[in-house]
């Protein structure tokens, strides 16, 4: 019988030099879209999936992380005494009661991989889930990526990556995977290739921010030696488990926007604007007006 994935791992350490200034002091993962961050849809995924315990792997300067996930009693209380119950409701409910947050440093950037086995004392033996806050997914039914890969892992009980099709001429922005077919959007890795040139990549299949990962992965990645900048990559790792047991791929059904790209963050928040319950309607006019 599968164990159940109650625990999540949001690497967070990462210093977002892509959106620099605008994020010299303030971390990427609380880049806004629309009225919420990053980081807070990507929890949401996760609490939806069945996620009981949200592990955040920071660094220096990322106190506004806990902080928002944190109780803030004076905000609390100056909301409820000018009557703003719906916005005094938001901030209270950002995760539910049950779910629990724990914060690991990550001393030193050294890649995901290095991220990832930080967490190794909160995960213990159990299988968990890896979300990448900059990639963020809209499946259009509202239920998230990371629901759809904890539903292949009870069937499988397998290590499962999310992917999608990326543009030929993009694999060298990603970890492209080779795999043969199992079911619909699902098949076994037969490889795995860091951001190879299009020439090289073994189809156009690209690993996004979304893992589901048995414990094992923790002992390949402390055999797993530095690569380019010094850094533990988590692709290598998994390039290795998949040699002793099974992993899998799974085509994830929604869109994602990539965050971690000024494009692909100014295209989220167009998306979730004209979606949005109380500025949709109107956004949606000012943009037409545009033409």
């Amino acid at each position: 019988m599968a164990k159940r994935i109650r625990k999540a791992v949001f690497p967070v350490a990462g210093l977002g030099t892509r959106f620099l200034p605008a994020t010299k002091a303030n971390p990427k993962e609380m880049l806004p879209v629309v009225d919420k961050p990053l980081i807070q849809y990507a929890a949401e995924e996760a609490v939806r999936a069945g996620i009981e315990t949200l592990i955040f792997v920071n660094g220096r300067n990322k106190r506004s992380i806990p902080d928002h996930f944190d109780k803030a009693y004076e905000l609390e209380t100056e909301l409820e005494q000018q009557g703003k119950l719906d916005r005094l409701e938001a901030v209270r409910n950002i995760i539910p009661p049950h779910v629990a947050c724990i914060y690991i440093r990550q001393s030193e950037a050294l890649g995901l991989g290095h991220a990832v086995m930080c967490a190794e004392p909160v995960v213990g033996d159990e299988p968990f889930a890896v979300i990448l806050a900059d990639d963020l997914i809209d499946d259009g039914e509202g239920n998230g990526c990371l629901a759809q890969m904890v539903a292949r892992y009870d069937e499988q009980v397998a290590s499962i990556l999310g992917v999608q099709r990326v543009p030929e001429a993009h694999t060298d922005r990603y970890g492209v995977v080779d795999v043969d077919p199992l079911a619909e959007r699902l098949g076994r890795l037969k490889g795995i290739v860091e951001k190879p040139q299009p020439a090289d990549a073994p189809s156009n299949l690209g690993v996004v921010g979304r893992y589901i990962l048995n414990s094992s992965i923790f002992n390949k990645l402390r055999q797993t030696r530095p690569g380019a900048g010094g850094e533990i990559q988590l692709t290598d790792a998994i390039d290795a488990l998949r040699q002793d047991e099974p992993v899998l791929a799974y085509e994830f059904e929604g869109t994602r926007y990539d965050c971690g790209d000024k494009l692909g963050y100014l295209q989220a928040t167009i998306e979730y604007g004209l979606k949005h319950p109380e500025l949709g309607p109107a956004f949606s006019a000012y943009l037409q007006a545009r033409g």
